[in-house]
This record gives C-alpha cells, sequence and structure tokens, in this order.
C-alpha cells in the first residue's frame, strides 16, 4: 500500500517521520526552561544584594553553577528548535540551508560561550 501520490513520492515531499519527536524535545526543552527560570528569579530575589561580588560569590556555589550551566543548554537548545520550525516553515532552497547553518551555529556559539562564562566564574579564574 502505498503513501502520498505518486508526484509527491517523486519529489520526496510527504513525511520525514521527525516530526513528532521534534515536538517533543520542544515541549521537554521549554518545560526545563520553565522550572530552570523560575529557579533563577527565585534565587535571584533571595539574595541580599546584586552587587558584582555577591553575584560572583552566588556563582562559584556549584549547586548554582550546574543549573546554570543546564539553563543555558536548554534556553539556546530550545533557541534553535523554535527557529529551525520557523525557517523550515517560511522559507525555500538555499535560503533555508544557510539560515539553518546559521541558526545552528548561533546558538552553538551562544550556548559554548555562556556555559564558558559560567565555568570561569565558577572555578575562580
Amino acid at each position: 500500500m502505498r503513501r502520498g501520490t505518486a508526484l509527491g513520492q517523486v519529489r520526496g515531499l510527504g513525511s520525514a517521520k521527525e516530526g513528532a519527536h521534534h515536538w517533543w524535545v520542544q515541549r521537554l526543552t521549554a518545560v526545563s526552561n520553565l522550572l530552570l527560570f523560575a529557579w533563577f528569579l527565585t534565587s535571584i530575589f533571595t539574595l541580599p544584594t546584586l552587587d558584582h561580588f555577591t553575584m560572583i560569590e552566588w556563582l562559584r556555589n556549584p549547586f548554582v553553577a550546574v543549573p546554570m550551566v543546564l539553563l543555558s543548554l536548554s534556553v539556546f537548545y530550545h533557541l534553535r528548535l523554535g527557529m529551525q520550525v520557523m525557517i523550515e516553515d517560511y522559507t525555500q532552497g538555499g535560503t533555508r540551508i544557510a539560515l539553518l547553518l546559521l541558526t545552528t551555529a548561533f546558538a552553538f556559539g551562544g550556548a559554548a560561550l555562556s556555559i564558558f562564562s559560567v565555568l570561569t566564574i565558577a572555578f575562580g579564574a
């Protein structure tokens, strides 16, 4: 039994069997963003002051540095997933490929810079 039209099969159109996984991962990163960001706001509001010294000492705590790294990973991965959906829905051809590559590079670079910054402070450099 064939699925789709003959023209759709020739053009390679139709389901790529990736949509459900993409949807679930996007929802999971959204939930993790919500939980981690709630932790972040709660932590910030419980600090006595928001001066430079207090923030540095706060980030040196491993129970703060690890969730900050997880928040960075989750936010940038969620950003990449959302941008991928928008790009795939509204662009075509070579522009689509270029934008997907740029989005992936931006998300990877942003996450790397964010994690590097947190770890630099956490390890006291």
